[in-house]
This record gives structure tokens, sequence and C-alpha cells, in this order.
């Protein structure tokens, strides 16, 4: 998982953690600017199936984590995304995207609301400075939007995520599914959430960057756990469905096409509801979308890329827009968009790719079921 072509001359940005992924034998490559590990000496088939089975340590620090604070906070995010704030409980984490005037999707961002009716946003790593220029120019000025760069992101995911923590001295038990706490960990305060983008328990943690290399060799000294690379959280995320910016989401896409009207609630979901895009997303999901998102299974064995889905007598009817292999199912998966009328579940289509076509067929999403602690 890493840039198909990259001639930027600019340096990769590493973070705190590169060293320690060194030592572990991670194998780099670029991703959104920033030099990350790709893969460690197990490979992702065996990290991927490791986060299932037990617990897998992701660095995602590429990502940013942003703290928004002062007077107008909550009205002013609630004008750009769907998300209902205000009735949003204190440190919940809740899954929205910032839209066009259109509705068509520029980022999706975990939101948590904090103390003082402030808000902490955690933000794509390719789309980072784009979202900090937007969250500058939408919000009131009273608003201070704080990139904090003194915090590492990693992600502990897995059934076992839970116990490992508690052996470092964190209580998280008590937890559920997005709800969020601060820790003790290893003797450091630290700011966590029960989520993760792979499908399964797990939790995000947020470290101060000066500890974040011992507080993870202390994660990673754990016989539950294991490093996992980029390519391993990728294979996940399929797995479960969840789509990934820059491939399944992208400003021609709205909520409706991509079947994330869930995180537009009904109390936000009507023309006036006073957030970018909301009479598009209103209209459009009222309509019905003329393409919808949906999961593929080729029916060989050799993974499908992005490509166009034909129907079986030639006519373009959509595009394949993630794929790859899926260990859990030993078997390759794909998502993509296509026709309304051909989204039925055992639909037969075909992916063009190249000189190629491979036999596909629709089936429902995700491929593997989620595994959340409700």
């Amino acid at each position: 998982m890493s840039d198909p072509v990259r001639n930027d001359p600019t340096p990769l940005r590493r973070t705190v953690l590169y060293d320690l992924h060194r030592r572990s034998g991670g194998r780099f490559g670029p991703f959104a600017g920033w030099e990350m590990p790709i893969r460690f000496a197990a490979g992702p088939v065996a990290e991927h199936l490791q986060c299932r089975s037990s617990a897998a340590l992701f660095d995602v620090s590429h990502m940013t984590v942003v703290d928004l604070h002062g007077a107008g906070v909550l009205d002013g995010l609630g004008a750009l995304v769907p998300a209902d704030l205000g009735a949003a409980p204190l440190d919940r984490v809740t899954y929205s995207v910032f839209t066009d005037d259109e509705g068509g999707i520029l980022d999706d961002v975990m939101i948590t609301r904090t103390a003082g009716d402030g808000a902490r946003l955690v933000l794509n790593a390719a789309t980072t400075d784009a979202d900090l220029a937007y969250l500058a120019e939408r919000l009131p000025s009273s608003v201070s939007v704080q990139p904090r760069r003194d915090l590492a992101l990693v992600a502990l995911q897995g059934p076992a995520s839970e116990a490992v923590l508690g052996r470092l001295g964190a209580d998280v038990g008590g937890l559920t599914f997005l709800q969020a706490s601060t820790v003790t960990l290893a003797g450091h305060p630290v700011a966590l959430s029960r989520s993760g983008y792979t499908g399964g328990d797990g939790f995000e943690l947020a470290l101060p960057a000066g500890a974040a290399e011992g507080l993870a060799e202390a994660m990673l000294a754990d016989p539950a756990v294991g490093p996992a690379g980029l390519a391993a959280r990728d294979s996940l995320r399929l797995e479960a469905g969840l789509c990934l910016y820059g491939h399944d989401l992208d400003p021609s896409i709205t909520p409706v096409e991509a079947g994330l009207l869930w995180a537009v609630p009904k109390a936000r979901r009507h023309p006036a509801a006073g957030w970018r895009g909301a009479a598009a997303v209103t209209r459009r999901a009222e309509e019905g979308p003329t393409r919808r998102r949906v999961g593929l299974r080729p029916l060989g064995r050799r993974p499908v890329r992005e490509g166009a889905l034909l129907a079986h007598d030639g006519t373009d009817v959509g595009v394949v827009t993630s794929g790859g292999y899926s260990p859990v199912l030993a078997a390759p998966i794909a998502m993509g968009y296509v026709r309304s009328d051909l989204a039925r579940p055992g639909t037969g289509l075909d992916v063009r790719t190249g000189e190629r076509s491979e036999p596909c067929e629709v089936v429902a999403l995700p491929f593997v079921a989620k595994q959340y602690r409700q």
C-alpha cells in the first residue's frame, strides 16, 4: 500500500517511531508524503491474521490529531459535517465527513467531543494540509485550530488488545466501541479511544511523542502483540468493508452513493439542517443514487485492483475502487461503485484491468463480520 508513482522531490517525513520500525525489521515505502512501514518480517498475511486472532500494533502517526478550542467550536464544526455534535456525549468518537456544496466528500474524519465544548479531530495524512486550510477558512475566528505535533498516534488492534493494555496498567475494560478516555499507561498519561479501522476490537492511542518509542516497545514486548504495517491495515479495512479516502471516497461521491447515510442523523437529514451540502445530500437520498458502493468477489484466484466494471454485454457500468486478498477468506475481494440496478448481491459482472477481464459477483458488505465491543 504505497504511492503508485512518486516524482515529488520533497523528502519523505518520518514518524517518531521510525527507528523502532527499523529495529523491528520494517520494510518501508512512501505513503502520503511519509516513509512508512509497509510490512515487517512476518509479512502482510501473517500480520493480518495476528490482528484478527490476537493483537497487532500499527503506527498511524502520519495522521494528524487536531484540537479545537474556543467559542463556537460545536456550531462552527457542525456547519461543516452532518454529525449532530451538540447531541454527542463527551468523550464519544463520531465518524463523519467534510462535504462540499454538492455533498461531495472532501474527507472523512473522526471527531471526539471534549470538555468545554471543544473537539478533537483525526485527519487523514493525504488531506491534512487541505483539511487544516479548510478549517482555518471556514471556522469562526474565535476557534483555535491546534495540530498536536507533540503526539504520536498508534493503533493497538485485535481481541487481545484490552488484556495487553491491562497488563501495562491501563483499565480499559469499561469502554465500549467509540468511547474515549484518558488512562495511565506504563506511567504516562495517554488519551485513547476504543476504535480503529480494522473492523475488530482495539484502541487508538495518542502518545506523548517523547515517550512514544518506550510505550510502543512496552506493547510490542507483550507476547500477544506483533508489529504490523500499512499493507495489513489495508487488507483488514477492506475485509471490514471500510472506505479509504482517495480510493473509495472523493468529491465526486456523496454519503448516499457511498452507503454512509447512517453517518447523517435523521435530525440532520433535511435541506435546512445547516451543514454544507445538506440540501444536495437530502435531495440525492430522496431521489435515490444512480450508483452504489458494493462488495465484489472475483470468481478466480487473481486479486483485482482498480479498474472498470462491465456488464456481461460489455457495457461500462461502474468501477473497482479497492481490491486485494482476504487472508481470512483465503480469496480475493474488492469494493467499487456500480449502477444501482446492478447492485443486488448475486449480480454477475466483469472487471477489466488493462487487457484482461475477470468475472466477479456483487456481494453484501462487510466481507468479514465486525467484532466491535458493544
